[in-house]
């Protein structure tokens, strides 16, 4: 056991792919790392940012392969503290969205492990972006849901039909599996015609996306075999993307939203 180090705990978002949209904070902390535990969705250039000699821990765990349960991974982080010191446990995305952070933070700190969080850029919120669809539209919706695609227990969530119901753009994370099961679920509440997108890859140079509309997506899935990881976005925003085949200018026309915002006198 390394006495002069003492133990501790930084959980650390590594954005959603894209080397370059990590944050200045998380590099630091990478600097500064004795052990770098990391997930199966960080770019694993982000490690080239921390000091030689620390300690690379793969704990990623995926659909059918995963490499360490949750409770292994806690068990990890208290050890390395204990054994090393300084452990950064690097996260896809933002660890506090669906990335049971607090469950990492809460386990070492019963073991007496300080921790500090720098969270990430979601992607919930970069890869929508980097297809230049918006999460809200002035005109042509208010708010926006992020929801799982699959629970603890494999089932669709039971926010989802609530997500549907609303008017609301729907972010749906670990949910490509069960396209068929949320598109049946959001046509009881939304037209068939409502675009949906799905985007694999977001944010990195293997980006790849297909649109469609709810009665058309899971055909579109198939025809390009579009698969994890990937998000699913369900809403009105979607028509905005410059291959869909509505127009912007169509969505201005229907909503009365004119140049800058402003409503049109027809409205």
């Amino acid at each position: 056991m390394n006495y002069a180090k003492q133990p501790r705990l930084t959980l650390v978002g590594a954005g959603p792919g894209d080397p370059e949209l990590i944050t200045l904070k998380a590099v630091n902390a990478l600097k500064e790392a004795d052990v770098v535990l990391y997930d199966a969705l960080v770019n694993t250039s982000l490690l080239t940012y921390a000091k030689e000699g620390t300690e690379m821990v793969y704990v990623g765990k995926r659909a059918g392969m995963h490499s360490f349960s949750q409770e292994r991974i806690n068990q990890l982080i208290v050890e390395y503290a204990f054994s090393h010191g300084h452990v950064v446990r690097l996260k896809g995305g933002d660890p506090f969205v669906f990335g049971r952070g607090q469950e990492e933070i809460a386990h070492a700190e019963a073991y007496g492990v300080p921790s500090s969080v720098v969270p990430g850029i979601s992607s919930a919120l970069a890869v929508p972006a980097s297809q230049k669809i918006p999460l809200t539209a002035r005109g042509v919706n208010e708010s926006f849901w992020v929801v799982t695609g699959t629970t603890k227990s494999g089932k669709l969530s039971k926010d989802l039909p609530l997500a549907a119901q609303s008017s609301a753009t729907v972010v749906i994370l670990m949910g490509t599996k069960k396209l068929k099961e949320i598109t049946e679920v959001f046509r009881i509440y939304r037209d068939d015609d409502t675009p949906i997108a799905i985007i694999q890859n977001g944010t990195l140079e293997n980006e790849r996306i297909g649109l469609g509309t709810l009665d058309t997506i899971v055909e579109v899935a198939e025809e390009l075999k579009l698969g994890a990881p990937a998000i699913i976005l369900v809403g009105e925003v979607v028509h905005t993307h410059p291959d869909f085949a509505m127009t912007w200018e169509n969505i201005q026309a229907q909503t009365g939203i004119g140049i800058n915002g402003i409503t049109s006198a027809n409205s």
